[in-house]
């Protein structure tokens, strides 16, 4: 390790040994090491609770708690920090059984400052060396999710367009079936037919069910097919109004109150209006279905450097955390059967990456949820 990362260590000293420790203090300050003081087992406990450390040293003789008890703690507690020893010549054995709990190293007592200095800083490098290996191994575990993700929008690019048309037309005579049958069974001639009501309803199953499937196929179309961009000045607040017209209806069932935070200044992007209506739609019919009754969705918009955020924050029931890092996913839905196919979110975060956009979103269970959608103000591919 370079001599000049000596001052990025978080160290504690712990000795009861007053002069000791203020001459090891001292020599370490020298040599760019500033350590953290502590007189006990009690107090090197207190600051731990307190200051996140790297490395501890630790005398195993001291009033109160001992040094190994006080290590078995440490390492109990904060499984991360190294801790080395100090023992007297006499005392080797607490030194090995220091190590037995846990301990990087020990040495005894009269310590030499360049020995202790060359262990703290090999303790550190262990230190460094496991948060790279963690890094790494979160690195390699996003890298493989990418992969597979991008392998499935492949399948799913390749297998969809195909699907759809080879499913819309038997859709098609299913949903016109569906209909013929409805219209004998409400002729006079049918009015006496045995369990008619049954009948009825079986059809408008059938009915139900040709709708939520010819909804995946056009989405899945949508999702392939790729649309020229028809690029203009949009103002988010005439597409947020026009929206909300066309769900006015299940707001006023649910009395979702509406509040509005849109700055005036702040609300033009350079997008595609069609493609933002269908986003908007998207996460305002999700934030909506959220919500019980006497809700709110709040909207409100700000500037980051060349972008406009949106956000579309309501207090409806929230999304699992473990459902976070999912719900972008094709397919992926909590929804009952016939509400939802878990496409909407997957092609509202495709739109929005196809206009140099983007969505992130935070949410907690029974408080909530917010989603952050980010435009550019202006051209970029034009510089």
């Amino acid at each position: 390790m370079n001599r000049l990362d000596d001052d990025k260590i978080r160290l504690l000293l712990v000795d009861d040994e007053d002069g000791f420790r203020k001459i090891i203090t001292k020599r370490l300050a020298k040599r760019g090491i500033n350590p953290f003081q502590a007189a006990s087992g009690e107090e090197c406990l207190n600051i731990l609770e307190k200051e996140p450390m790297d490395v501890v040293v630790l005398d195993v003789k001291m009033p109160g708690i001992s040094g190994i008890d006080t290590l078995k703690v440490i390492k109990q507690e904060y499984e991360k920090i190294q801790v080395i020893l100090l023992t007297g010549n006499v005392a080797v054995t607490d030194g090995i059984e220091g190590i037995k709990s846990g301990a990087f190293d020990y040495l005894t007592k009269p310590v030499e400052i360049d020995h202790l200095v060359n262990k703290i800083r090999q303790a550190f490098e262990i230190i460094c060396l496991e948060e790279e290996k963690q890094k790494e191994l979160e690195y390699r575990a996003k890298l493989e999710k990418k992969m597979i993700d991008t392998e499935r929008l492949i399948s799913l690019g390749t297998m969809s367009t195909g699907i759809a048309h080879e499913i819309n037309n038997p859709l098609a005579i299913i949903n016109e079936s569906a209909g013929f049958m409805k219209y004998i069974l409400s002729s006079s001639e049918m009015s006496n037919i045995p369990r008619k009501d049954a009948l009825m309803m079986g059809i408008e199953k059938i009915e139900k069910s040709v709708k939520r499937a010819s909804l995946i196929t056009h989405q899945l179309l949508g999702h392939v097919k790729k649309q020229k961009s028809l690029l203009s000045n949009v103002d988010i607040l005439s597409l947020l109004h026009e929206t909300f017209g066309l769900m006015e209806k299940d707001i006023k069932d649910k009395q979702i109150n509406i509040n509005w935070e849109i700055d005036n200044e702040k609300n033009i992007v350079w997008s595609d209006p069609y493609q933002i209506r269908q986003v908007l739609m998207n996460l305002l019919s999700n934030a909506v279905h959220a919500l019980k009754e006497n809700g709110s969705i709040t909207l409100s918009t700000r500037e980051i450097d060349d972008d406009i955020i949106l956000e579309i924050k309501d207090n409806g029931v929230g999304i699992p955390r473990e459902n976070l890092g999912k719900i972008f996913d094709p397919f992926f839905t909590t929804k009952s059967f016939d509400e939802g196919t878990g496409l909407g979110l997957f092609v509202v975060h495709k739109i929005l990456s196809g206009l140099n956009g983007g969505i992130d979103v935070t949410s907690t269970v029974g408080k909530g949820s917010c989603f952050q959608i980010r435009l550019p103000k202006y051209d970029k591919s034009n510089g």
